[in-house]
């Protein structure tokens, strides 16, 4: 059965998510955390794709980004990934799969959506039981956006910059938002539209997204039980 195309569109924001295979370890040491984020850099500048928020958890990968071009996520994930790869296997003298098939994503409504985007990624760590605050955890862009460390991977998305008139009260506002977790409802609907590749948002927004496409924006069978079994659930999701 041939698989389902991924929903595709310029300018919009994208929840991704990257993992491991069979849920086994990508990164292994820190010299491999900053390979890809130097691969992460290098690809989404010469691919304008504008990369809001990230964290590299042990199996897995997130990344929040606007693209300004259809194809460039996937060409930025392939890209990365295959550099990636390269280094992984060079380095620690392995050979063989590391990334779990193809990467899985959803667009996002800006508004209400969006931030709450930025701290499911960033919270990731902390639900996973790693640090006790996201600024603890030094593979995520949270110290960028929550307290000014410089960071050329990261630009602000519109919703971010709307917090504040400055940047400091921007990122004063970004802090207070992560003294409540996201809910768990909310929770499990990033997840479940960023692995069934649907329309993050409102009922208005898959339409749009639907009638931009000419396809179907959102889940075939709302209450069809899930595929992935959760198993990774102590390195977050």
């Amino acid at each position: 059965m041939p698989r389902r195309a991924r929903l595709s569109i310029a300018g919009i924001p994208w929840h991704i998510v990257q993992r491991g295979n069979n849920h086994a370890p990508c990164f292994f040491d820190t010299q491999d955390y900053f390979t890809y984020l130097q691969y992460l850099t290098q690809y989404s500048g010469e691919l304008d794709c504008a990369i809001h928020a990230y964290v590299l958890m042990t199996n897995h990968v997130h990344l929040l980004l606007t693209p300004a071009t259809v194809e460039g996520p996937a060409r930025l994930m392939k890209h990365v990934g295959q550099r990636y790869v390269q280094h992984i296997n060079k380095r620690h003298a392995r050979s063989g799969t590391l990334w779990q098939g193809r990467f899985h994503s959803c667009l996002t409504q800006t508004e209400h959506y969006v931030l709450c985007c930025y701290r499911y990624i960033e919270l990731n760590p902390v639900r996973a039981g790693m640090v006790a605050h996201p600024r603890e955890y030094r593979w995520s862009s949270y110290r960028c956006n929550a307290e000014g460390n410089a960071n050329p991977l990261i630009t602000p998305q519109g919703e971010f910059l709307q917090l504040g008139l400055s940047a400091d009260e921007r990122r004063s506002a970004y802090r207070e938002l992560f003294e409540v977790s996201p809910t768990a409802d909310r929770l499990e609907e990033i997840r479940l539209a960023t692995a069934g590749n649907t329309a993050l948002g409102s009922a208005k927004f898959q339409m749009d997204v639907a009638r931009a496409l000419g396809r179907r924006a959102t889940r075939r069978e709302p209450g069809r039980p899930r595929h992935d079994n959760g198993a990774d659930d102590r390195q977050e999701e």
